[in-house]
This record gives structure tokens, C-alpha cells and sequence, in this order.
């Protein structure tokens, strides 16, 4: 049985879904709210569901049946400002969850960021060790709390401290896909702009504020949900493996390249509009990120990732663009 904490949340309820599909127990800890989250799970069978104020005792009834815990639940908005809410919902709960699996040897893979690079002038290398970890400089307090638990996790692995006899940390990158939609402003320029896009009108990007970059030349490594998804179930196949690990494609591509994917998809002619980038927002965007994957690949990963083409056309096609767009 897996436990899956922000199970209801974009990765974390298509993780349920693909853990769903083949056969496995679910057990999901998370908060549903007034919004649609619900109906990120409605499509599976679930063991349990409970939230998180009731985990402790969860725990204390039933963690024993436990293969493996997925700690994906966190404040993951980047411009939260209550960093005591961000220090109690993503650092706590967080080392808190890691200590009863180091107790009872339960396997533990929970979510860090790729925020957790900054603005990129240390490079994007999933270096886990210690002296690595501290030349990092997050720009935003998501990103360091993200940084926080990385940094505990390998001080306790270098000084060879009690840990879960499995234990990944992964380094999301832009990840896109269905399930995304509760998201609101934090949902990938795919979803917001899908409606748009296939009603004809223009498809908003942010300026550049750098003159090395073009207006929509600012490059991420974007990532589909499914190989998210992929390299998760791979980890729960491989007890062995632990360390901490980035979750990208290792291709920087531009914003442009992004929407000239969704045009294509919804067949429609290209119109991009750009607009100002919120001030607040200014001096801590990330201009360019790309995951360096040779950890994982090193680790035995050996599956492709999908492209941002292939990507976006099989979210439109198969989600976006139908009447139940939920996995």
C-alpha cells in the first residue's frame, strides 16, 4: 500500500492514477477545499483519504501495511508570503514524515524543486552533497524551504545519520499536463492559455526584461506530468536507489517554442501578445533552467522524455480539449 501526501494535487493525483492502473492500494492525505480538486480523484479507487491534521494518527493505526510513502503535499506557490505557513506545511510536516519512516523503515521519496536553484548562477546540477548544496541560493521562500529539507537530508546521509531504507528527493522542473487546472495562476501557460488560443484569440507571454533574451526567448526545461509520473513508479521499482535527484528533460526550451506547440495543437494561426511581468516579479524570475539528468541516467533511469510537441498535442488531444479533461 502507498501513501501519497498532496494527492490530490496536480502530480501528486496523476501519480494516484498511474499507482491506480496498475492494481496498487492508494491511500491519499490532502486538503480538497471549495475548488474542482475533487475531481482529480474521482476516476479511482481509493484505500483511504485523509487530511493531514489526521495523519499522525493514521500513522499510528494503520502505517504498518505501508510499502512506501510519497511526500508530494506542500505550499507550492511561489509568491506566498506567509513563510511561517510555508515553514509549518513544507518543512515540518516534511522532516516530521521523514523521521517516522526512518523509525519504521518505511521507504520515502518526497518532492524538492528546481526552485531551489535560484536564478540559475550555481548551475542546475542535482549535486547531493552538502558543500553542493550550500552555493545554491534560492530567490523566493518556496524555493528555499524546498532547499531547507534538502540540505537536512544530506547532512544526515554525509554524517551516515538513521534514514528510510529508500530515500529520493526530486528536483521538479516546469511540469505541465492534466490535473493542473486548480491551480489558478500557478497552472502552466498551456492551461491557461488553451481557451484563448482556440477561441482565436492571442495566446500572453511576459516580456524580457534581459537583453540576451528575446520577448518569449526566456528557456525552461518543460516537462510532461507522465515522465514525472514515469520516474516515480521507476523509484518504487528500485528499492535501492536513493539520493537526490532532478526531474527534467535536459532540454532548455523557449517560452515560443511553447506556445508554437499549442497553436499547432488546437490548429490555429499564431498570434502571441506580450505583456508586462508583475514588478514584484521582476527580479526573481528564472531566465533559464535545464535539469542536468546524468544523475538519474547513472542511476539506471533509461526511458526517454516526451517532447514539448509531443507533449502539448497529447494534452490538448486527450485532456484539454475534452468534456472530462481530468485524468
Amino acid at each position: 500500500m502507498y501513501l501519497i501526501t498532496g494527492g490530490a494535487g496536480f502530480i501528486g493525483s496523476n501519480l494516484v492514477a498511474a499507482l491506480s492502473e496498475r492494481g496498487h492500494a492508494v491511500v491519499v492525505c490532502d486538503w480538497l477545499g471549495h475548488d474542482e480538486r475533487w475531481r482529480n480523484l474521482a476516476a479511482h479507487e481509493l484505500v483511504d483519504l485523509i487530511a493531514p491534521e489526521d495523519l499522525p494518527a493514521w500513522l499510528a493505526r494503520c502505517g504498518s501495511q505501508l510499502a512506501a510513502v510519497v511526500h508530494l503535499g506542500a505550499i507550492s506557490s511561489t509568491t506566498q508570503t506567509d513563510v511561517d505557513l510555508i515553514v509549518r506545511h513544507n518543512v515540518r510536516a516534511t522532516l516530521d514524515l521523514l523521521q517516522w519512516c526512518t523509525e519504521r523503515q518505511v521507504r520515502f521519496i518526497y518532492a524538492s524543486s528546481a526552485a531551489t536553484y535560484g536564478n540559475g548562477s550555481a548551475g542546475f546540477d542535482d549535486d547531493g552533497h552538502c558543500e553542493a548544496l550550500a552555493r545554491l541560493r534560492p530567490l523566493n521562500a518556496y524555493g528555499w524551504s524546498k532547499h531547507l529539507v534538502d540540505r537536512r537530508i544530506a547532512r544526515l546521509a554525509h554524517t551516515a545519520q538513521p534514514l528510510p531504507p529508500q530515500w529520493v528527493g526530486l528536483k521538479f522542473f516546469n511540469a505541465y499536463g492534466p490535473n493542473e487546472y486548480h491551480k489558478g495562476t500557478m497552472r502552466s501557460v498551456v492551461a491557461q492559455n488553451f481557451a484563448r488560443v482556440r477561441a482565436g484569440e492571442p495566446l500572453k507571454l511576459f516580456r524580457s526584461y534581459r537583453r540576451e533574451y528575446a520577448d518569449g526567448g526566456q528557456l525552461r526545461d518543460f516537462i510532461y506530468v507522465a515522465d514525472c509520473i514515469d520516474v516515480i513508479t521507476w523509484l518504487l521499482e528500485q528499492p535501492r536507489v536513493c539520493g537526490l535527484f532532478n526531474v527534467g528533460t535536459g532540454s532548455a526550451r523557449s517560452w515560443l517554442d511553447l506556445a508554437h506547440a499549442l497553436f499547432t495543437a488546437c490548429e490555429r494561426a499564431e498570434a502571441i501578445e506580450f505583456i508586462d511581468m508583475p514588478t514584484a516579479l521582476q527580479g526573481k524570475y528564472q531566465y533559464f533552467t535545464e535539469a542536468r539528468m546524468q544523475r538519474l541516467r547513472e542511476a539506471g533511469y533509461t526511458r526517454s522524455f516526451t517532447s514539448i510537441e509531443a507533449g502539448v498535442a497529447d494534452y490538448v488531444q486527450r485532456f484539454l480539449a475534452q468534456d472530462d479533461p481530468y485524468r
